[in-house]
């Protein structure tokens, strides 16, 4: 979503922040450990298959991919037939799609297909292109491949690279679901997927909530966005005539509330690799 040009210059006046600042955050305790496990299930029933299906969001696309895609895949992708499959098309902004295939494929990646589940967009087209790698790998070819050939999935749980490469990284991952949100913080995600709606000039989340103007401040935000959800806790604090119990807004609510209606679509399509396709928006 995106405001008028009128309603854009008024909530692009203020100056956005140029970095999101980590805080010293460590991404190592972000791996749970049934990754571990699974990652070793996944070895070991690799040689049973014929091709790889590589599931990905496509808001993360371009780094996601390439910087914290398991290792697993990447030793045996020379060996068998690949299909990488950037799912949640409708909800990333797809402009400069041309540029993510031509990066992927340089970085050996040429078999990819964008979806989305939710409207069954291009799912169709996975089955026929499995199909086609598949009989036509020499090491893998299985003889005659019917139109309508019986395949068998091997479905495998959603792993992440046992070290991710920075925690700029995790927190995409984060805002994408595939961290969990306790994991990070929701207050701590939310303060970073504002950081970079409006480093991107995206501002669908002022008209969204109501706001009066675009802001860089996420207490701010989401003090607006308890107030108008109507959330609020009742909180003790200690005086000198003893505990009073006040009432505020609840923070972590609206942190919540934020990041599903990010993940709903309904703040706008956004790429979060937008940085690593073309570097930071202009001032």
């Amino acid at each position: 979503m995106r405001l008028s040009p009128r309603a854009l210059c008024r909530a692009a006046r203020p100056a956005w922040r140029e970095s999101f600042s980590l805080d010293g955050r460590d991404v190592a305790r972000w791996f749970p450990g049934h990754m571990a496990k699974g990652l070793k299930k996944m070895q070991s029933s690799l040689k049973l298959v014929d091709c790889i299906v590589e599931v990905h969001d496509a808001r993360i696309s371009f780094g996601i991919p390439l910087s914290g895609r398991n290792p697993l895949f990447q030793e045996t992708l020379g060996i068998k037939p690949h299909l990488l499959v950037l799912n949640k098309m409708d909800l990333a902004d797809l402009s400069q799609r041309q540029k993510i295939i031509q990066h992927l494929e340089r970085e050996g990646l040429k078999n990819v297909i964008f979806t989305n589940c939710i409207k069954d967009e291009n799912i169709k087209q996975v089955i026929p292109a499995v199909t086609d790698l598949v009989g036509s790998s020499c090491r893998y070819h299985r003889g005659e491949v019917c139109e309508r050939p019986l395949m068998f999935l091997l479905d495998t749980p959603g792993v992440l690279a046992p070290r991710i490469e920075s925690v700029e990284t995790g927190l995409k991952l984060a805002l994408c679901g595939t961290v969990l949100d306790h994991l990070v913080g929701a207050e701590t995600l939310a303060d970073y997927l504002l950081y970079t709606l409006n480093r991107q000039r995206l501002f669908g989340y002022v008209q969204h909530y109501g706001l009066d103007a675009a802001c860089d401040d996420v207490v701010s935000v989401l003090k607006r966005v308890a107030v108008r959800l109507g959330k609020t806790q009742k909180v003790k604090v200690l005086t000198g005539t003893g505990d009073v119990t006040v009432v505020q807004p609840d923070y972590p609510a609206a942190a919540h509330d934020f990041l599903r209606t990010f993940r709903r679509g309904l703040l706008g399509a956004v790429m979060l690799d937008r940085d690593v396709l073309q570097g930071p928006p202009d001032p």
